[in-house]
């Protein structure tokens, strides 16, 4: 058994000590054991290799996720953190010991010390702290087509629809803005859109009007908008040197998978759009840390999968890591998961026939070792225990280490609403972000025009009624002008005056006549 620890020990102290910075996650173990003289360190270098951290729900995942993101920020590694459970904020506030932390810092050798870490809190739907937004313009036709999900045709409509906002300065902001111009190219604009652009399909157009909703419905309308976040704002440090954790709070969001998926796909492709080429860093300039990760990818399509490993491979050359949390590898697609470099494993419950199987495939992703039954210890491990393996400085895993791990020093729960708030109201960022604007932008301007040309449509009706009464009076007056008109209306004015003339000629013969009479002349 000694010749067992020995040869464990020393395969442990050759394969985890490298020249550069490190963190420290805990201490190996070997027959359930704690073995001394040795740390499961994680090479600084290596950590924009990506990784993983899986495990039943109850096994500590969250918890060595905390340990992992406080020693980024100690080392000066901002860090993004999807906070789905609610239970990440606690890094802001300094940890409390008890017993079972005063018994796991006897076994490690690493006192505890209680410290909180630098916090921004980042909302993405209508939870306390800066406001998360992107415009359709930043998303562009080819990755807002496949966040819908369209087909090829439906997305070159996408691409012609973007042209020509683009050609019309239609600013493209929200969704009511992609929605406005659909229609209007639809409608009233579909002889201009035809004649320059090409045809559209309705039923096309339709589908994609349809998918909008569906995403609007998963509450994408607050997404899509101003102000846009800068990712640079993701990389910022504290006075003290400490990389700022943002900590983005999405307990809300895991009945809305699809307004996830597009969040994190646009936030992946601005990140790799915006920073530059880093090439090989003694740390890594951002990490993402991604919980829930099947949230992304159980509703993700075949075409936005794509999407996302093909970003997962490109984006470390910008020094930036991502970490996926989740329940079990198998989680992860087969293609992203052989990118994750480091992989943190809980223990996995086997319940059914199908976890059984689960767990064989999780024990296929780690080094061969002659020191562990990885398939039964898997099922083993304890509260707070995890296999680990990690590339070491030659991109080389390093042996497969049972591993106790050492417990955050920050509050290992949520925080109050009141210490939310105070948080927030701290915030350099957030009386910036969370204004709200609503400039000028495609469904303004083009409902604008369309009652302008209501009213000119109004106005020339009206205008055109007054002429063709106009013409009608005019066409009498032509008549009563005219050379037969005149005849004609000489000779009825000289017969109505000759009749009017006639019947005073009569009364005024009589009158005479009687004046005649009374007075002894006769006029005849």
């Amino acid at each position: 058994m000694q010749d067992l620890s020995s040869r464990f020990l020393e395969s442990i102290q050759k394969g985890y000590s490298f020249k550069g910075d490190t963190l420290i996650m805990g201490v190996p173990m070997v027959n359930k054991q704690v073995v001394p003289g040795a740390f499961i360190r994680l090479p600084l270098s290596t950590l924009n290799r990506h990784g993983l951290i899986a495990g039943a729900t109850g096994t500590g995942k969250t918890k060595s996720l905390q340990v992992l993101a406080e020693n980024l920020s100690a080392h000066g590694v901002p860090c993004l953190l999807m906070d789905i459970k609610g239970d990440l904020s606690g890094l802001a506030m300094p940890g409390t010991s008890n017993a079972k932390i005063e018994e796991r810092a006897a076994k490690t050798g690493l006192p505890f010390i209680p410290s909180a870490s630098p916090v921004e809190l980042l909302s993405l739907s209508g939870e306390k702290g800066i406001r998360l937004r992107a415009t359709v313009s930043e998303f562009g036709p080819v990755l807002f087509s496949k966040i819908l999900g369209l087909n090829e045709t439906q997305s070159s409509i996408m691409a012609l629809v973007f042209k020509y906002c683009d050609d019309q300065d239609l600013p493209l902001l929200d969704l009511k803005d992609m929605k406005k111009v659909l229609s209007f190219l639809s409608n009233e604009g579909r002889a201009d859109m035809e004649k320059e652009y090409g045809r559209m399909s309705a039923a096309s157009v339709g589908t994609i009007l349809r998918n909008i909703i569906e995403l609007e419905q998963q509450g994408a309308e607050t997404f899509f908008g101003e102000r846009s976040f800068d990712v640079n704002d993701l990389v910022r440090r504290d006075e003290k040197g400490r990389g700022i954790l943002s900590i983005l709070r999405l307990t809300d969001i895991q009945n809305k998978p699809k307004l996830f998926s597009t969040f994190m796909l646009q936030l992946l492709a601005e990140i790799y759009a915006s920073f530059p080429e880093a090439g090989d860093l003694d740390k890594p300039k951002l990490c993402l840390f991604i919980d829930e990760a099947h949230l992304i990818f159980d509703e993700a399509s075949d075409v936005l999968l794509d999407q996302i490993e093909t970003i997962i491979k490109l984006i470390r050359s910008k020094g930036v890591g991502v970490y996926f949390i989740t329940q079990s590898p198998t989680d992860i697609p087969a293609a992203v998961l052989s990118q994750l470099g480091l992989k943190i494993q809980h223990a996995l419950r086997a319940f059914t026939a199908a976890d059984r199987k689960a767990i064989k495939a999780a024990a296929e992703n780690y080094p061969l070792t002659e020191f562990y039954d990885t398939d039964q210890l898997l099922t083993e491990l304890g509260i707070g225990e995890a296999f680990i393996t990690a590339l070491n400085e030659n991109g080389i895993p390093t042996p497969l280490a049972h591993t106790m791990m050492r417990p955050p020093v920050s509050r290992m729960d949520i925080l109050e609403p009141g210490e939310i708030d105070r948080l927030v109201s701290q915030s350099e960022l957030a009386n910036y972000y969370n204004e709200s604007i609503d400039r000028e932008s495609a469904h303004e301007i083009l409902t604008r025009i369309l009652e302008e040309a209501h009213s000119e449509d109004h106005q020339s009706q009206m205008k055109d009624q007054r002429s063709r009464e106009r013409r009608e009076k005019s066409t009498l007056e032509k008549m009563l002008d005219s050379t037969v008109t005149r005849q004609v209306g000489r000779t009825v004015a000289r017969e109505l005056t000759r009749g009017l003339l006639g019947v005073l000629g009569v009364r005024t013969t009589a009158r005479r006549k009687r004046k005649s009479t009374n007075r002894g002349f006769d006029w005849f």
